[in-house]
Parts: C-alpha cells; sequence; structure tokens
C-alpha cells in the first residue's frame, strides 16, 4: 500500500438551491455504439443559466445506458464496446429473445453499465475532467429514439 504525498482540498462553498429545472433530451440512435452528448447537455446548462448546482441524467430504457468516458481517444470507446461485446454476447444461448437475439445482451449491458449519471456544476459548467464525456451507449443493432431525462437543481 502507498500512501498520497499531499492532499489538498479547496474551501468549500455553498449555495441557496433557488431552481430545480427538467428537460427531456431525444436522441435518434443509427445501431450500436456510443454516442456523445456531452455538448447538448452543456447546451442546457447554458440555456437555463446555471451556475452551482447538479445535474442528474437519467435515461428512460432498458437497453440503452449512460456512461461518462475518455473523449480524447476514439479506440477507448472500440475497446468498451469490443468488452462488452464478450461480457453479454449476442450468440448466447438466452432465454429472453423476443424482440431478437439482441435484446438480452442490450439489457445486461445496460446493467453494468448505468441509467443514471450525477454530475457537479461549477460555475455553470460540467465540472467533468479533461478528457471526459457524456455518452449514451445504444446496446440494441438497429436505429432507436431514445429520451434522456436532464435535471438540474441549483442556483441559476
Amino acid at each position: 500500500m502507498t500512501s498520497a504525498r499531499s492532499i489538498t482540498h479547496s474551501a468549500p462553498s455553498a449555495v441557496r438551491i433557488e431552481t430545480v429545472v427538467s428537460s427531456l433530451l431525444t436522441v435518434q440512435t443509427s445501431g450500436a455504439g456510443f454516442i456523445d452528448i456531452t455538448r447538448e447537455v452543456g447546451k442546457f446548462l447554458t440555456e437555463i443559466g446555471a451556475r452551482e448546482g447538479a445535474l442528474t441524467l437519467f435515461i428512460r430504457h432498458t437497453s440503452a445506458s449512460l456512461t461518462i468516458q475518455e473523449n480524447a481517444d476514439p479506440s477507448v470507446l472500440v475497446d468498451l464496446m469490443t468488452t462488452l461485446d464478450r461480457l453479454a454476447p449476442q450468440d448466447f444461448n438466452w432465454t429472453h429473445d423476443t424482440e431478437g437475439p439482441d435484446d438480452m445482451p442490450a439489457h445486461v449491458r445496460t446493467m453494468l453499465t448505468a441509467t443514471s449519471l450525477h454530475i457537479p456544476v461549477l460555475s455553470g459548467k460540467l465540472a467533468l475532467g479533461t478528457w471526459q464525456g457524456i455518452y449514451l451507449i445504444e446496446h440494441r443493432a438497429r436505429p432507436h429514439r431514445r429520451e434522456v431525462v436532464l435535471q438540474f437543481v441549483g442556483a441559476t
């Protein structure tokens, strides 16, 4: 076990919750893969005049999900999709196959990732790291219309 050489934190800041603002982001997918929605989420914060608070994203589906991942090197997303393909392959002997061979693997992939995200908002911006982006992951092979609920709680 190693110990940290230095740990620091900024002075705490507090805001009075003035507002709760919600919106529905609709995304048309083109099939399985990652869709970067960071820009659209940022536009929402700008439109509402968000200053300090928290943003929750919630996807209203069981065969698509949300994640925060690296946005600099596209090969990361390729490797992540390859990993999901290995963890929940379509050619497995799934019992639930009513909607096709990609349906049950899509449910498993959603269970392994996330249906909601919580991101701090500081000075009107998402408090993401330098190489982080927000992605909707489509787990089905064919295109779908996906809905993501955005909800900001904080000061405007």
